[in-house]
């Protein structure tokens, strides 16, 4: 272990001794964990056979649950890409965050994160962590101040985009800052070669290439995202003719194709089930290559998703109960479009097969990979580690109430409190607007909106709306 990680490991309380020779030694000899953060993309609460999924399973997944500890009231950063991944990155609610929309940028990319920001990657780094991003990234174009190897990553490949991610067969990648150019799919012409294998290849590389030292792995998988697209292989032939089918007239690949666009589907709900069981695949290809190089003990490995299941391509959310059951899909602050799977998997550290009913969100994410790897002092930020609640059970800090909010579709906010729940919808035109107020123990599918039985409380949650955003010239909310 080098110097800087080990002089991280030192305790700081006041009046401290030096360390004897036998302590220090110990410590000297510890392991950091390695981390691996699968994030799926555009994936329901109900996507996954380890909650609740029947028409299709998710068994590499589903072992991640029992071999860990599988959270139940778990919160993206809001409901929809690219404030929600910037959410996760910098430990800030989306009333905070630099980035709270998916603003567009020609002729690629979009709206880069400051260089003033602190991401994850930077204090993994300062931790002695070596960090890879595979997958999509959507925080800023390669060669801005968002590019994800000026915010801490030392390695990545796949989108940088999110509007390209929208073709799973694409004229290109990116490779730190190189363009890969898939010349077998031309111009959006052919659908030869599939980004997401080519992204997965490399992510796999990335653990052969850094087995013998600590890492961060964040695998940004765009899977299930629209367009619904996979290869014509025999894991698509096993659900093709399964299920009864609408086909999805789109925008097909050819001399006339665009990005962003959706080819069209004649088995979107064969394609769905197929493009879901294939990350579960990659998952399982990243577990067995940890045990192979021998470092799946020592790796802390959480998957969760970006936001709601969506509707666009074809998709079908209602037919697959993505939403668990829940109110709502991708853009909406009900639970269905922000509550998400969250699993978390470390042998010897995390209790097999539990189950943990604490409310976190996305903005937890990074005092929690701080603490547990004892990385300096981070900025300020909106969360809370989890690594009790993970780990141990006790003394875990919990949140006095959650917040999001939404640019699009005339504003939303959300606040959850306890069970309590307020959504406000045309918050741009009426901040000071009702809100709608659900008892999410008694009512989950937030059916009931209990406001005017309950003023007080809806009160109550409609200053914590207040008191959470703070306005942004960047992306205005209020409108004057």
């Amino acid at each position: 272990m080098n110097m800087k990680i080990f002089n991280t490991l030192l305790p700081v309380a006041a009046g401290l001794i030096l360390l004897t020779a036998p302590v220090a030694a110990q410590q000297k000899k510890a392991t950091p964990p390695n981390i691996v953060f699968i994030l799926a993309d555009d994936l329901g609460y109900g996507d996954l056979s380890a909650y609740g999924q029947r028409k299709f399973s998710t068994p590499h997944i589903d072992q991640l649950a029992k071999q860990g500890m599988r959270f139940t009231q778990f919160y993206a950063g809001t409901s929809v890409c690219a404030p929600s991944r910037a959410s996760l990155v910098t430990g800030l609610h989306t009333g905070h965050t630099f980035i709270r929309g998916n603003k567009e940028i020609q002729p690629e990319g979009q709206q880069p994160i400051a260089d003033t920001v602190t991401t994850v990657m930077e204090v993994l780094k300062k931790a002695g962590y070596t960090s890879g991003i595979f997958g999509k990234w959507g925080l800023g174009p390669v060669g801005s101040e968002g590019d994800p190897l000026k915010q801490g990553a030392d390695r990545f490949y796949g989108y940088n985009c999110q509007r390209e991610s929208h073709r799973f067969f694409p004229t290109h990648l990116w490779d730190n800052d190189t363009k890969v150019v898939l010349e077998q799919n031309g111009q959006l012409e052919h659908m030869n070669t599939y980004a997401p294998d080519l992204i997965q290849q490399q992510a796999l590389r990335f653990l052969d290439d850094n087995k013998n030292k600590p890492f961060f792995l964040y695998l940004t998988y765009t899977l299930p995202h629209a367009e619904l697209q996979v290869p014509d292989d025999s894991l698509f032939q096993h659900f093709k003719g399964k299920f009864e089918e609408k086909p999805y007239k789109g925008n097909d690949y050819g001399p006339n194709a665009t990005v962003p666009g959706y080819a069209s589907q004649q088995y979107p709900h064969a394609t769905f089930a197929t493009m879901v069981t294939r990350l579960d695949n990659y998952v399982g290809q990243v577990m067995a290559r940890l045990k192979e190089l021998g470092l799946d003990k020592n790796t802390l490995v959480i998957f969760t998703s970006d936001n709601g299941p969506h509707k666009e391509g074809g998709a079908d959310p209602a037919f697959f109960n993505s939403s668990g059951g829940f109110r709502g899909v991708k853009r909406d602050l009900y639970e269905g479009g922000i509550r998400e799977p969250f699993i978390a998997r470390w042998p010897g550290k995390i209790k097999a097969g539990s189950s943990n009913s604490f409310q976190g969100a996305f903005w937890d994410i990074m005092p929690t990979l701080a603490q547990l790897t004892n990385a300096p002092a981070v900025p300020y930020t909106d969360g809370v580690s989890l690594l009790p609640a993970l780990t141990s059970g006790k003394g875990q800090q919990q949140h006095n109430y959650l917040y999001w909010e939404f640019h699009e579709d005339g504003g939303r906010q959300a606040v959850r409190e306890g069970n309590w729940k307020a959504v406000r919808l045309q918050a741009a035109q009426h901040p000071d607007g009702p809100v709608e107020l659900y008892d999410l123990s008694t009512d989950p599918g937030e059916t009931k909106n209990m406001a005017a039985a309950r003023p007080d409380i809806a009160r109550r949650l409609a200053a914590h709306m207040k008191e959470a955003h703070v306005e942004t010239a960047l992306f205005p909310f209020q409108e004057k």
